[in-house]
């Protein structure tokens, strides 16, 4: 089916990209609606096989296209070398001399990237005149993209990318006569693949030293026409002369014992090969070989694909990344149209993830005992047995309620097994009837073994993170207290890495009917020992508070108790008393960042504190006291450093900046007014840091 008038006009422009900068292959990636992963669109220069691995990428994958338009810049790595350097992962499934550029896509709004790949050959550097023409190219392609939405046409790429020939090529023609003799007259054989690697030429040498006709070749890969070719080294060869646009050379083995060298130049219509016997006086160590009765070797490509799922399996945390993992990578891969991940427990089958199926049918499937003989799935974690259904007749035979759960036709039951310990099971299944060959087989089971493992380890680190989140909900205070006179509102935001859960905290404690304090603290480091000195901090500040002890004397009492303890964790803290009758409001820091007052739009900015020493270092430190007016319609904001430390950033010049923005920020609504300081602090997923923000407004006045 041809594609519509728009894409024409987009897959117009993208060749023509590929053709005026000269790369060898090309990719345009589209984001997906929800904008968490690209979508491949478009590929040139290299068939469709070969970009399986990549059809779909999460915009936050350790991969060159996702930095592109997730750091909205464009990506240059001029060698294989730089590749493994910054994105190993995507070095591994493609080990191959290569330059690369990945540029983002962008107009009114971000629609993708364009990849860009070049031979090795080229230098490794870019020109501002490369760049000028990549940068101009996306520009066109973003255009493209926005008049197809003004003209009410869907831009979201289909089910297979669309794959389009070489710009500098041309499709093979007869060859004149001439030209035929005089292949027929060289030494040896010559012959020819497109870059699908399929035969499309050969010459009666060629077939003689191959030992085929030409009409049992022409159209075939060699390694399922030639069994003894049928080894992923050779494959590998091929794709490594269609990556690099280099020559490439191996040599062969034809049963019993003739050598052959086979030598491959590629260019963007094909590869030409020139085949000759072996001149070495003694053979190459020989490649592997194959019996009649031996398993077909997994292709290249699929190896490469497992190698890139398995580096993938290895980054997931939580058993819902595992789940988007297998639904967005490993089941386009085999062509499957629906997923269910269901794990062992207390002898009962728990849907984990799914994806392809209805809500009701998951209900059914949902709790059932491992020993069910309902579906297949109880018996392969019973057994550690992979079962593989190609039809519904199949399955029918064997579970005959199985094949009445859904209209699916073709199913693969993967157990997923940890050290003999049985985590769960896998079914991809299939719309229509699907063949399961044997390689396919191994390299479903091979893969199972990979998200057992990824399963098992994602489950325990939600057990700890449930258990985490359950303690610092603990220990942060329930709800804020109401207080006439003075509206709040508080926010904690955990860091994107680690186990989520630290020592940043905050509290509002009524001190009787006419003064209140306000604290908020940041113990080092995040984690459950952070968490754990963050509540005893919490309680100490509470005892002395509810004493009536001065802002100063609450730090240095919580100061002394922290040096008892020895926790080997030093902790700041700013301490400040509201006296909502006196109207002053009186300070004291433990080496904390300054509070943001806000008197009005005009007058806002830190307030100079005086820090003294942090908590737990010094028993007998000292801290000053800070005095100010609790002046009508005052606003007060309290933070920890999470919220303003970012690289390359002075810390006085971070701190101007949120004083800038609460200045002028709608005060009205203090939760909207915490959403706006958390979004313009950053990204959530660079968030390295924890975050606490206590906000307080005199609401006597709220005019200003």
């Amino acid at each position: 089916m041809d594609p519509p008038r728009n894409a024409q006009a987009r897959d117009a422009a993208f060749a023509e990209t590929v053709r005026r900068t000269g790369a060898s292959i090309g990719a345009l990636y589209l984001l997906a609606p929800d904008g968490q992963q690209l979508l491949l669109d478009v590929l040139c220069g290299a068939p469709a096989d070969f970009a399986a691995p990549w059809t779909r990428i999460p915009v936050t994958a350790p991969a060159p296209v996702a930095a592109a338009v997730r750091e909205e810049r464009m990506v240059w790595l001029g060698s294989q070398e730089e590749l493994a350097r910054a994105y190993p992962r995507t070095a591994m499934a493609l080990p191959y001399p290569l330059v690369l550029a990945a540029a983002p896509v962008t107009g009114v709004r971000r629609w993708g990237v364009l990849l860009l790949m070049w031979p090795a050959t080229r230098p490794a550097y870019m020109t501002q005149r490369e760049r000028g023409n990549i940068a101009s190219s996306c520009g066109r392609l973003a255009r493209l993209l926005e008049e197809a939405v003004e003209d009410g046409s869907l831009v979201t790429p289909g089910d297979k990318p669309r794959v389009l020939p070489a710009g500098s090529g041309h499709r093979p023609a007869s060859p004149e006569l001439a030209v035929a003799d005089f292949v027929e007259r060289l030494p040896g054989g010559s012959c020819a693949l497109d870059l699908e690697g399929r035969f499309t030429y050969l010459s009666s040498g060629a077939c003689e030293l191959l030992g085929k006709e030409a009409g049992d070749l022409l159209g075939t890969l060699p390694w399922n026409s030639l069994r003894w070719l049928d080894d992923p080294t050779y494959e590998d060869r091929y794709r490594a002369a269609v990556i690099s646009r280099r020559p490439v050379a191996f040599t062969a083995c034809r049963p019993p014992d003739g050598w052959l060298d086979f030598h491959l130049f590629p260019d963007a219509s094909g590869i030409s090969i020139r085949i000759v016997p072996s001149g070495a006086d003694t053979p190459p160590t020989p490649a592997p070989r194959h019996s009649s009765r031996s398993v077909t070797p997994a292709r290249a490509g699929r190896l490469y694909q497992l190698t890139h799922l398995a580096a993938a399996l290895t980054e997931v945390v939580g058993v819902q990344d595992v789940v988007d993992l297998v639904a967005d990578q490993i089941m386009p891969a085999f062509g499957a149209q629906a997923l269910v991940l269901s794990t062992a427990d207390a002898g009962r089958l728990r849907i984990t993830g799914y994806r392809g199926y209805d809500p009701r049918t998951i209900e059914r499937l949902d709790g059932l005992p491992v020993d069910t003989g309902f579906t297949p799935a109880g018996r392969a974690i019973r057994t550690g047995i992979p079962a593989f259904f190609s039809t519904p007749e199949e399955m029918r035979r064997a579970h005959p309620e199985a094949s009445k759960i859904s209209r699916k036709q073709a199913w693969a039951f993967l157990p997923l097994v940890v050290s003999g310990r049985p985590v769960g099971c896998c079914v991809l299944s299939y719309d229509r009837p699907h063949a399961f060959p044997a390689e396919d087989r191994a390299v479903m089971t091979s893969l199972a073994g990979l998200i057992a493992h990824a399963l098992d380890r994602a489950r325990l680190y939600d057990t700890k993170h449930e258990l985490a989140h359950g303690l610092q909900q603990a220990l942060l205070p329930r709800a804020l207290p109401a207080i006439p006179g003075l509206r709040v509102a508080a926010r904690y935001l955990p860091a994107t890495r680690g186990m989520d859960i630290g020592g940043d905290f905050y509290d509002l404690i009524p001190l009787g009917d006419t003064a209140v304090a306000a604290v908020i603290g940041d113990v080092q480091g995040h984690d459950t020992a952070a968490a754990a000195l963050m509540g005893q901090v919490r309680t100490a500040v509470h005892a002395h508070s509810a004493l009536g002890t001065a802002p100063d004397q609450v730090l240095a009492g919580t100061n002394r108790l922290l040096g008892d303890l020895g926790p080997d964790l030093f902790t700041s803290c700013l301490y400040a008393h509201l006296d909502l009758a006196g109207r002053r409001v009186t300070l004291a820091s433990a080496g904390h960042p300054p509070p943001i007052v806000r008197r009005s739009a005009h007058d806002t900015g830190p307030l100079d504190v005086l820090p003294g020493p942090l908590l737990g270092v010094d028993p007998e430190a000292v801290y000053p006291v800070t005095e100010i007016p609790l002046t009508p319609g005052l606003m007060l904001t309290f933070y920890t450093d999470g919220l303003i430390e970012r690289p390359d950033v002075d810390l006085d010049d971070a701190i101007a900046g949120l004083a800038r923005h609460l200045a002028h920020a709608d005060h009205r609504d203090l939760d909207a007014l915490i959403d706006g300081v958390v979004g313009q602090s950053g990204s959530h997923a660079r968030r390295t840091d924890d975050i606490a923000l206590l906000v307080l407004h005199e609401a006597a006045d709220r005019s200003l």
